[in-house]
């Protein structure tokens, strides 16, 4: 007999309770949105736009550092390349004298051997390892003649100067060869932290550069307040210096005369430093719009340190290369009391330097990819400056 009992319908049990497929289909989809939560934080993992905008800015950083040490390298290679070049030079010049006293000496010991006086011992002479130890060992020298006398004295004072210059030569080219190295070693950390830039930016989507745009326009605006605050600070004690003078010259006689006396010490020197500001500047303004070039000197491209040390050679004052000695070569003052044509030098490990031109404003060769450009000494914060210094 037929059963009519109605059979069950498939599905799993999960502790002992029947699922059918329905819950097993929602059993499922729990577990995908499980999986996908469990993968959310692979998304996180990557930085966010400041953190990439900070990345990118140390990066620059860094290679601005490894540019100022490239500098000093290369400055310092050309010097080695030019002291051993010379030395090199010079050994070969006393080399060549020191074979020509040596024939002399050779001349002395054929006419003895032709005449039979002393032959014996002008030969064991010149075979001698130096002329000092055959002279530890024999009377020859009684015996020499007042010219061989003086031409044994001269070999044996050019042959210890001949030593000695070819020691300082192999200094001087072991020197060298350490400057090279330390040039090829600053030369690849440059262009390995700037291509490690090009790289993160390339990753960004166009609209996460336009954001980093919009984020340093921002910063561009502050910078350029600050600079305005700056202005009026510097134009406020300007004028008070002016009134304070005015109050001086309205005092009485003696003062003035006093006065006058002290102007006159200090009048030349402040007329002095702003005529080679103005030249400085102006050399400074005329390459705005050419590539900033890690290393570059101009004419056609500048560094930070190229630019400031090219303006005022400009103006008649040698600045040393690298932004570590322009610090030094000068008379560090506020930046309140900057004028036109100081040095304004940014961050703790002293990598960048622009030329002041006053109200706020410098002109500098910022970082590759950007151009010599008229910029607020505010351009990467207030706590980016380093010092100002007045070059001449």
């Amino acid at each position: 007999m037929a059963s009519h009992r109605k059979s069950r319908p498939t599905g799993t049990r999960v502790a002992g309770i029947r699922t059918p497929a329905l819950a097993t289909a929602a059993l499922t989809s729990v577990a995908l949105l499980s999986q996908s939560a469990n993968a959310a934080p692979e998304a996180d993992d990557k930085p966010s736009l400041e953190e990439v905008e900070k990345k990118v800015d140390d990066l620059y950083r860094q290679a601005g550092s490894a540019t100022e040490k490239y500098n000093a390298a290369k400055e310092k290679t050309a010097k080695q390349r030019k002291r051993a070049d010379a030395l090199v030079d010079d050994v070969a010049k006393r080399t060549q004298k020191l074979n020509e006293a040596r024939e002399e000496l050779g001349s002395f010991a054929s006419a003895q051997y032709r005449t039979g006086a002393a032959a014996p011992d002008t030969a064991t002479f010149l075979l001698a390892d130096t002329p000092q130890d055959y002279f530890d060992q024999t009377q020859l020298m009684d015996r020499m003649t007042g010219r061989q006398k003086v031409a044994v004295d001269d070999y044996i004072a050019q042959q210890s100067e001949t030593m000695e210059k070819r020691q300082e030569a192999t200094e001087s080219l072991e020197a060298l060869t350490e400057s090279q190295g330390d040039l090829k070693t600053a030369k690849a950390t440059v262009q390995r932290k700037l291509a490690d830039a090009r790289r993160l930016m390339s990753k960004l989507t166009a609209e996460e550069k336009a954001r980093l745009a919009a984020i340093e326009k921002e910063k561009q605006e502050e910078a350029a307040r600050k600079a305005d605050e700056l202005a009026r600070q510097q134009a406020a004690q300007q004028q008070a210096r002016e009134e304070a003078a005015q109050q001086q010259d309205s005092g009485s006689s003696s003062s003035a005369s006093a006065d006058s006396g002290s102007s006159s010490s200090t009048a030349p020197a402040d007329s002095s430093y702003a005529t080679k500001a103005d030249k400085a500047l102006a050399f400074a303004r005329a390459q705005i719009g050419k590539p900033y070039v890690w290393g570059a000197v101009g004419p056609g491209s500048y560094d930070c340190s190229g630019l400031t040390q090219a303006a005022w050679k400009a103006a008649g004052v040698t600045l040393p290369r690298t932004t570590y000695d322009q610090v030094n070569a000068g008379t560090t003052v506020p930046l309140s009391q900057a004028q036109p044509g100081d040095l304004v030098f940014f961050y703790d490990d002293v990598t960048h330097v622009g030329i002041y031109i006053g109200n706020g404003m410098m002109i500098h060769a910022p970082k590759p990819g950007t151009y010599v450009r008229e910029e607020s000494v505010y351009y990467d914060g207030e706590s980016a400056i380093h010092s100002v210094v007045r070059p001449a």
